[in-house]
């Protein structure tokens, strides 16, 4: 078993200590992952908009959190 996957299976733990710890692991790792593709989107031509579209939210959204990055 994996990192996240043990992550991921304590995120639905009855005891609510292990279950938040875990969404907050997943989180960050959710957090990662985005700003990982969406240097890859931006680095590949896309524009705010197609990354917005495919993250559903408003170009506004994407751009404002991202832009501090320079992607």
């Amino acid at each position: 078993m994996t990192d996240a996957t043990k992550v991921a299976a304590a995120a639905s733990s009855r005891d609510p200590a292990v279950g938040l710890a875990a969404v907050a692991s997943l989180r960050g790792l959710l957090e990662s992952l985005e700003e990982l593709q969406v240097a890859n989107a931006r680095s590949q031509g896309w524009s705010w908009q197609q990354i917005a579209q495919v993250l559903q939210v408003s170009r506004q959204a994407v751009h404002k959190k991202y832009r501090r990055f320079g992607f």
